[in-house]
């Protein structure tokens, strides 16, 4: 999708309007920066920003277009005489909604990069410009994440008592099928109860399964990380590269430890939440741990703030009518996977989920989407698409039965705005 299908055919530059096209001309990338008049973090991050734009980055090639999520227009415009950029219309909130759906934007102050062409460069372009102000390394694209870890000089016990240095990747994944980056520490209680379970699903079963293991350390010093480690079968990132050990954090997007990121052979992310899915299958039956294309409510909420997900709630249905809507899902659903992997998306464009018993989980989201009983009192079965990113919306499909037909035509008239929206509360 190009730019000026992404923005629109406009701009405000300086309080007027001015063709995107020629607005943009010259730019070498466009930082789209999500913010507000009344977002304190935005406040103290504008100034910094706008003062990097004019030393340097308009300089290097840099545009920047501010999509507001201001609550009015007077705020809008107040705000935006302090940005030396342009900026979307604050009329255009369908434009605006569509880029923080697109992008994924969760919180704000955001800074998303995209290149000329109006491809992802990076979706944390706040903390790269952050730590370059000067734009020595604009634009700014991330490195491959086989790149990064081909970079890991690791460590083990039983090399170090042998007298022997660093192991590269290349040896230790040698018959393997899968590499777990174990982010960790020390200090991290969480990490203590969950390292013992680990390391004994690892001994017993995971590492003959072909299953890696690379402890990426948090520890607040070199003695700390080698007592830790002490208690670790598998290896580990040398604790003295600290710069490549925040480089993988923000690649594979950890905002907490403890954290389990599995990667395939072919180091492709397998899920960032390898720690949900190495504790519900510690023998490693489904090693690595492909994300199925229909997740059980039952086992949690999955990505479900994150991404648009189609849920079916069928509690009161019998055993073969739940199959039958679980393959009617699955065939809809690995179709976006497909999409996913080609496009080498995170997550795909939607997922999808199964209600099959009563739980907590199952029980509160009922209630926030007003879905009402059938004629016997029971749980009626109900497909609600829920569209949290898009400031908690949801949309519910008509009565009538769940097939594959059924199921593609409610996200396609979700996708074309044909569907009613409701509003989570």
């Amino acid at each position: 999708m190009s730019l000026v299908e992404l923005l629109g055919s406009s701009l405000l530059a300086n309080g007027c309007a001015k063709d995107t096209s020629e607005a943009l001309k010259n730019a070498k990338a466009v930082a789209l920066y999500f913010s507000a008049h009344w977002c304190p973090p935005c406040r103290g991050f504008t100034p910094k920003l706008a003062e990097w734009y004019k030393k340097d980055l308009q300089g290097k090639g840099l545009e920047i277009v501010f999509v507001s999520a201001d609550r009015s227009e007077e705020e809008f415009k107040e705000y935006f005489a302090e940005m030396p950029w342009l900026a979307l219309d604050f009329s255009q909130k369908e434009v605006s909604q569509k880029l923080n759906k697109k992008f994924k934007v969760s919180g704000i102050p955001t800074l998303v990069i995209v290149d000329p062409s109006g491809q992802l460069i990076t979706s944390d372009g706040r903390q790269a410009i952050a730590m370059d102000p000067e734009g020595k390394n604009f634009p700014w694209i991330p490195p491959k994440p086989s790149d990064l870890l081909q970079q890991m000089k690791l460590k083990s016990a039983s090399h170090a008592a042998d007298g022997v240095g660093h192991v590269s990747l290349n040896e230790a994944m040698q018959g393997k099928k899968a590499l777990a980056l174990y982010f960790s520490a020390h200090w991290c209680p969480p990490c203590r109860g969950f390292t013992p379970k680990l390391a004994e699903w690892y001994k017993k079963d995971l590492s003959a399964k072909g299953l890696e293991v690379v402890f990426v350390s948090s520890d607040k010093d070199q003695s700390q990380f080698d007592e830790y480690f002490k208690e670790m079968p598998w290896l580990a990132l040398d604790f003295a590269d600290r710069d490549l050990k925040e480089q993988l954090s923000q690649t594979f997007k950890v905002d907490g430890i403890p954290s389990l990121v599995v990667l395939d052979a072919n180091l492709d992310v397998v899920t960032l939440k390898g720690r949900e899915a190495v504790s519900e299958d510690p023998e490693g039956h489904s090693l690595p741990w492909y994300p199925k294309p229909v997740q059980n409510l039952a086992a949690g909420p999955g990505d479900i703030e994150d991404v648009p997900t189609v849920v079916v709630f069928c509690e009161s249905s019998s055993k073969p009518e739940q199959q039958e809507v679980e393959d009617a899902l699955t065939a809809v659903s690995s179709k976006f996977i497909e999409h996913q992997k080609a496009a080498k998306e995170s997550s795909p464009e939607v997922a999808f989920m199964i209600a099959t018993k009563d739980s907590e989980l199952t029980g509160h989201l009922r209630s926030l989407l007003s879905l009402t009983n059938g004629d016997a009192g029971k749980p009626s079965m109900s497909m609600v698409l829920i569209d949290i990113p898009s400031d908690g919306a949801y949309f519910v499909a008509e009565a009538g039965p769940i097939t594959v037909a059924s199921i593609q035509g409610f996200v396609d008239a979700w996708k074309s705005g044909q569907l009613e929206r409701k509003q989570l509360g």
